[in-house]
């Protein structure tokens, strides 16, 4: 079973992000979804590797990332991406 912990450090990893994972499962139960098993989750991203693309395309990197498990272990993926404009600045 995946865990909070696992979306999060895939994320980090992979994305270079700072990464919160909330999990929502709790406000869906009796959901299909939550029946089969999956789970629910909120996560809130800023990376770096989002500057310059529209939501789509982060979108897309945070889903590549997390591919294997959207099979089964997660049935809904709601996200909060957001670009990191301070990453390379040098503080002048």
């Amino acid at each position: 079973m995946v865990t909070s912990e696992d979306i999060k450090y895939r994320l980090e990893t992979a994305l270079e992000a700072q990464v919160e994972v909330i999990d929502e499962s709790h406000l869906h139960a009796g959901h299909e979804g939550a029946k089969s098993g999956g789970r629910h989750y909120r996560v809130k991203l800023k990376s770096a590797r989002f500057n310059g693309l529209r939501t789509l395309a982060r979108h897309r990197l945070v889903y590549d990332a997390l591919a294997e498990w959207m099979k089964k272990e997660i049935h809904a993926l709601a996200i909060d991406s957001t670009e990191d404009s301070t990453e390379g600045s040098t503080g002048n």
